[in-house]
């Protein structure tokens, strides 16, 4: 059976491997580490299909030493070992290298056998992972690590490999590969920079080609059949997931209702109508907040919406929902306040309720010293100065009035009935 396209180009040096050229190109620190013979360990994290694996193994065959491949996927203590025992061995005894892919997914137990052995030098690690390395690679070989994150590769990068494949699959054939620009570009685009998704693209737009005279030509309509989807990138457990809310978030804070509305249509195309909503809340409370008291109220009633309707008639108003935070007047006075109130409990000295506003409404109480409440509603205004906060936190000021017209106008108000200056 012929190996699949991706497996059939895969470069055998630095110079061959499309994209990453900031960490691997001519003069890059990951050049020069390993153009000095001495490479420490390395986690290569990143996105699928981006050349992490290849430049891994074509690291790990330059160093001379005996190499060793395992998968975290399918990897056992005992595979670990056996690769510690080879130590012993006339070929370990210079040390070998470890290339281990998807280290993320061995547990923490087997991370730890290899730990004293890649301290000493024996075993080189090159391990590469999808996951962020610091949220599922156990941190004492991080710290003996040096991690390089992959991008995902550029459009006029996958082109390359795209023209490099056809090449190929001309050859094979003895055919002459024709493809317009535009189709070029949509597949180059479409595979969301993963050049391994590019090249399976190709290979099947290769094999539904029509050949006329030994020409084989590959089509658009070919193209958009094999390309649907794929340049979503997105994983609800791992970092996409994450990055994407981020984004969706910081958006609409920033008021740029048009990327909020893109980051919206990434996270509905991929069916996460539950974490849209519950975001879409937080951002009501935390980034819209007394600017706009009622902001909260018409997301809940468009989240309310979106999940009796369900997907796809939910993206409507969440849109809605979107726009209207992106476009509204901005305030976190009132997210800062609980923060620094938390803070408080958690760390400081916080004392007790003040006796005059603890419950009385029990026999014994005035024995206790409760009492003395002044009512405010039965003051001028509705205002009475009193005692409220414990008394280590006296003077304590969690809100600061925000400088929109909502808060300015309370503000005001709170001065008329104080007869004081609130200071910003």
């Amino acid at each position: 059976m012929s190996k699949p396209l991706a497996d059939r180009l895969r470069p055998q040096t630095l110079d061959e491997v499309v994209g990453q050229k900031e960490l691997i190109g001519p003069g890059s620190l990951l050049r020069k580490i390993l153009e000095s013979g001495r490479v420490p360990n390395l986690i290569f994290y990143g996105p699928s299909g981006v050349g992490k694996t290849t430049v891994a193994r074509i690291i790990a065959g330059s160093l001379g030493k005996k190499l060793y491949k395992l998968n975290g996927t399918t990897a056992s203590t005992a595979d670990i070992r056996a690769v510690v025992e080879e130590l012993d061995t006339l070929e370990g005894r210079d040390g070998v290298i470890l290339y281990l892919d998807e280290i993320q997914y061995l547990n923490k137990k087997q991370q730890q056998t290899l730990l004293e052995f890649i301290e000493t030098g024996e075993i080189t690690l090159i391990a590469s992972t999808t996951e962020n390395p610091y949220f599922y690679i156990y941190n004492a070989i991080l710290s003996r690590s040096t991690v390089f994150e992959f991008k995902m590769v550029e459009p006029a990068e996958v082109q390359k490999a795209v023209l490099r494949a056809l090449e190929i699959l001309g050859k094979e054939s003895g055919e002459t590969p024709k493809i317009d620009d535009e189709v070029l570009g949509y597949l180059a685009v479409t595979c969301g920079g993963d050049v391994r998704k590019a090249l399976g693209a190709t290979e099947l737009c290769w094999l539904a080609a029509s050949s006329q005279d030994g020409v084989r030509t590959i089509r658009m309509e070919d193209a958009q059949q094999v390309s649907q989807r794929s340049n979503m990138r997105y994983d609800r457990d791992g970092d996409e997931h994450y990055d994407i809310l981020s984004a969706f978030q910081k958006s609409i804070r920033g008021s740029d209702e048009n990327a909020a509305v893109h980051y919206l249509a990434r996270l509905l195309s991929a069916g996460d109508l539950l974490s849209v909503c519950r975001r879409l809340l937080v951002i009501a409370a935390e980034d819209i907040g007394l600017a706009y008291p009622q902001a909260i109220t018409i997301v809940k009633a468009c989240v309310d919406a979106a999940l009796q309707l369900g997907l796809p008639e939910a993206q409507l108003p969440l849109s809605q929902a979107v726009v209207l935070l992106a476009t509204s007047p901005k305030s976190n006075s009132s997210a800062k306040a609980i923060w620094a109130a938390m803070d408080d409990v958690k760390n400081a000295e916080i004392g007790s309720v003040p006796l005059t506003i603890r419950d009385t409404h029990y026999g014994g109480a005035k024995k206790l010293g409760r009492g003395g409440y002044l009512n405010s509603h039965d003051y001028p205004n509705h205002y009475v100065e009193q005692q409220y906060l414990p008394d280590p936190l006296v003077g304590r000021v969690y809100y600061e009035f925000g400088q929109n017209k909502n808060e300015q106008a309370a503000k005001a108000y709170r001065e008329r009935i104080t007869g004081k200056k609130v200071e910003p």
